[in-house]
């Protein structure tokens, strides 16, 4: 009888320590307040007006619609060397997206659609409208007229592929520029460019409810402008290089990212949506969740490419509470939890009541 209770006692202890492996009850610190974003949003007026996409936008309802803050670099609040900003509208028929560029040189030799516009100065729009940082597209364009559009159900960061065959049916471009295009021997001024993104297409990528807009419905959008160093190449204009390399190009964005990646969906603006002629009367309706959710995406980044990558090597079943802190003195609490497939991260804002799960792909539901 003794030896049975001595042999008791060690498998009750064994067991005990297999459960505290699976089970982290201290918190983890995960100091996250370095990359957080406050998504800009823009609130987008319906106009009855006929736009023509000319790269112009001087019809009257382009005339009242308020342009956007001027870009800042990607990776924080510097001011970019030429300004860029962007005014929006739309119809029952399209997205009117227009863009005006400050440029002393305005230059591009990319003439096949669908090719990497970006190794041009080019401009880009990121447009996610279910707002789950998946089934998004893209589209870019050169100061040529050049379109490179694509769809992507996930980031790349995730596995996400580039589908160059997904085209925007009934797409609308225009370029103008103010002085000359690929002309070396003077100084231009700016070039513009306009677009008319059918709505409907769009739409189709949206998880549920593939309806056109209605008055208060927000997508998640961003912009993105590349602008190259150059060099002159028997007066042809060609990116710079050092040491063997092109330079790196410059990035500037309408909401930041900070960091270099505009594939980070989770960060873009916020595009709501007005059945009014002016938006001015118009509130925006915050996202009372947003913190919560951008502190959730941040704990996803870390744990799958971060600091606490290590955590995704546990068995499945363990847990380990998290500590995360999004100022100097605020902290809020989540929980890691090790699944068959990668991991989950569970996090509750406890003002609005709302409970999230975000999983080792990025994907954020309600709990």
């Amino acid at each position: 009888m003794k030896n049975y209770s001595i042999l008791s006692c060690l498998i009750i202890l064994a067991f005990i320590s297999c459960e505290s492996q699976k089970t982290k009850n201290d918190s983890l610190h995960f100091d996250v307040s370095n990359s957080l974003v406050e998504p800009n949003h823009y609130i987008v007026s319906k106009t009855s007006e006929a736009i023509q996409i000319d790269g112009i936008a001087n019809e009257a309802s382009w005339q009242e619609a308020q342009f956007t803050d001027s870009f800042i670099d990607i990776e924080g609040i510097k001011i970019p060397k030429f300004d860029t900003k962007v005014k929006m509208l739309w119809d029952d028929t399209y997205l009117y997206v227009y863009s005006q560029m400050e440029e002393p040189h305005v230059w591009g030799n990319l003439k096949q659609r669908d090719t990497v516009i970006f190794y041009n100065n080019d401009f880009e729009i990121f447009i996610d409208p279910s707002g789950t940082a998946t089934n998004y597209i893209e589209i870019e364009i050169n100061a040529l007229g050049t379109v490179w559009d694509l769809a992507l159900d996930k980031p790349y960061r995730v596995g996400g592929k580039a589908n160059d065959d997904w085209n925007i049916e009934g797409l609308k471009t225009a370029v103008n520029i103010k002085g000359s295009l690929n002309k070396s021997d003077d100084t231009d001024t700016q070039w513009s460019v306009e677009f008319a993104i059918p709505l409907k297409k769009i739409s189709e990528q949206k998880h549920i409810n593939k309806n056109l807009p209605v008055e208060g419905e927000q997508w998640r959008i961003n912009f993105s402008r590349v602008e190259w160093e150059h060099v002159l190449v028997d007066g042809k204009y060609q990116r710079k290089k050092g040491n063997g390399k092109f330079l790196s190009e410059y990035n500037w964005v309408w909401s930041q990212q900070k960091v270099i990646n505009m594939h980070e969906p989770e960060k873009w603006g916020v595009l709501q949506f007005t059945e009014q002629n002016n938006s001015d009367s118009i509130s925006f309706n915050a996202d009372k969740d947003m913190l919560v959710k951008q502190i959730a995406y941040a704990l996803f980044r870390d744990i799958r490419f971060g600091t606490f990558k290590a955590l995704q090597e546990k068995e499945v079943g363990f847990t380990q509470n998290i500590k995360a802190q999004y100022t100097t003195n605020q902290f809020i609490d989540a929980k890691f939890i090790k699944t068959k497939t990668g991991f989950n991260v569970e996090i509750d804002n406890t003002e609005t009541k709302n409970a999230f799960i975000i999983n080792e792909e990025g994907v954020l539901t309600s709990k």
